[in-house]
């Protein structure tokens, strides 16, 4: 996916959220435990103040996060929405900045981050009010599938694994196979990392211990957690699932 088709999605996602999120801030969000709308709206209008301060000063922004804003939850969310958009405007997506995965360094990571990371929230909100899902475009969900996996997951499981704990260092290398449409995934959590071999080639196709499959849509929420897997199709031993369910949890928290 190009630059222009994540602001493209990025902006009917954020459209759908805004409309979807504001209408009752009281509202429980059930795949947020413990969270209502207002704290969703909040949280994503600093999600995108804290990646527009991060482009403006190549830096982590200290201190954060700011105090609230007293024009209220969805003023935060429309200035938050209005300082990303200008900041994308104003760049490329080549040019450099800071980002939190060494190897994209450049706005163009954040781009992509926020698209996702709308679309995710855009369903956070649909379930908050009640609503069917929209569905997810294959282009936007089998990328975001190979983001969780792959920037999310293997990263964080190279560069913080104290983050994935036990359920890491005890991780025995049995391979899960993710098949999304026509794209295929391997993921292989060891005590020393987590091997992604997209295609389903490579070390870990002799591995395999279970398999997932289903429309990339819905694999992509049951990866970040949105919904059961009722729609979905496993086959094999369910510990690898539970445990590879388990890492991404705690990886995208």
């Amino acid at each position: 996916m190009d630059a222009d088709r994540y602001l493209e999605l990025f902006e009917l996602d954020f459209a759908r959220l805004r409309e979807t999120a504001t209408r009752d801030l009281g509202a429980a969000v059930p795949s947020c435990p413990g969270w209502t709308a207002t704290d969703l709206v909040h949280h994503i209008a600093e999600v995108y103040l804290h990646k527009v301060e991060m482009m403006r000063k190549d830096a982590w922004p200290d201190p954060w996060p700011p105090a609230p804003d007293p024009a209220g939850p969805a003023a935060y969310l429309d200035r938050g929405v209005a300082e990303l958009r200008a900041e994308f405007a104003a760049r490329t997506p080549q040019d450099k900045t800071l980002t939190w995965y060494d190897p994209d360094q450049t706005v163009g990571f954040w781009i992509r981050r926020m698209a996702q990371e709308t679309v995710v929230h855009r369903v956070d909100a649909e379930l908050a009010a009640g609503e069917s899902i929209a569905p997810i475009p294959d282009d936007l969900a089998l990328d975001g599938i190979d983001e969780v996996l792959v920037v999310c997951l293997a990263y964080v499981a190279d560069k913080w694994p104290e983050e994935l704990g036990d359920r890491l260092t005890g991780a025995d290398g049995r391979a899960v196979s993710i098949e999304a449409g026509a794209e295929r995934w391997l993921v292989r959590p060891g005590a020393s990392g987590v091997e992604i071999a997209r295609g389903g080639g490579g070390p870990a196709a002799a591995s395999i211990s279970a398999s997932i499959s289903g429309t990339p849509h819905d694999v992509l929420l049951w990866l970040w957690g949105r919904v059961d897997g009722g729609a979905l199709s496993f086959t094999g031993d369910p510990e690898p699932v539970e445990r590879l369910r388990g890492l991404l949890k705690d990886a995208t928290q």
